[in-house]
């Protein structure tokens, strides 16, 4: 089917999961696009045909953070950055923090200054609840009952991730030392 054919002759558990995942500012849970599919109607077959319907567009459909999403095209990215309002970047103590409590959530407030070898200001997680990157988590069973930290849902959905496990490798990120210059011949 092309754009130029009446919204009818598409099928409607189609147009109408569209007009869901389109109209959510969130992702929108599986279970949730499912309910509202007619008896033996494929969830999966709807969201394949969507995602072909917008391939090579300006839009496409993700998973992210358990549900699905409209998502402009990476390769839009640079002309949108002339026109669309980017976020404030977090500063590099609250990325470090972020990334501290994704690898090793629930985590205490102790723990993550123990692994990032300085103490953590209460303006870093300020900015990271603000952010709605990180939440309470309960208390860890100690002296003291510190308060554990998590991410959100809100993460997964920020870095395009559909679960924690999507997270690349510790191995991964680590910078390999560089080997020896070449001598000058």
């Amino acid at each position: 089917m092309n754009d130029t054919e009446p919204p009818s002759a598409r099928p409607h558990a189609e147009r109408l999961i569209e007009a869901v995942i389109f109209a959510s500012r969130d992702p929108v849970p599986m279970r949730t696009l499912a309910t509202l599919l007619p008896e033996g109607e494929d969830l999966d077959a709807v969201l394949a045909s969507l995602r072909a319907r917008h391939e090579g567009g300006g839009i496409e459909l993700v998973e992210a953070g358990q549900g699905m999403m409209f998502r402009t095209a990476p390769d839009l990215a640079p002309a949108l950055r002339r026109v669309v309002e980017i976020p404030r970047r977090l500063p590099r103590a609250a990325m470090e923090t972020l990334a501290v409590i994704a690898y090793h959530q629930p985590v205490t407030r102790a723990e993550i200054e123990e692994i990032r070898g300085v103490s953590l200001s209460q303006s870093v997680l300020d900015a990271l609840l603000e952010a709605d990157l990180v939440t309470p988590a309960g208390h860890r069973e100690a002296p003291g009952r510190p308060a554990l930290w998590a991410t959100t849902p809100h993460f997964l959905v920020q870095f395009g991730l559909k679960s924690l496990r999507d997270l690349p490798k510790r191995s991964d990120l680590l910078v390999e030392p560089a080997g020896p210059a070449p001598a000058d011949p």
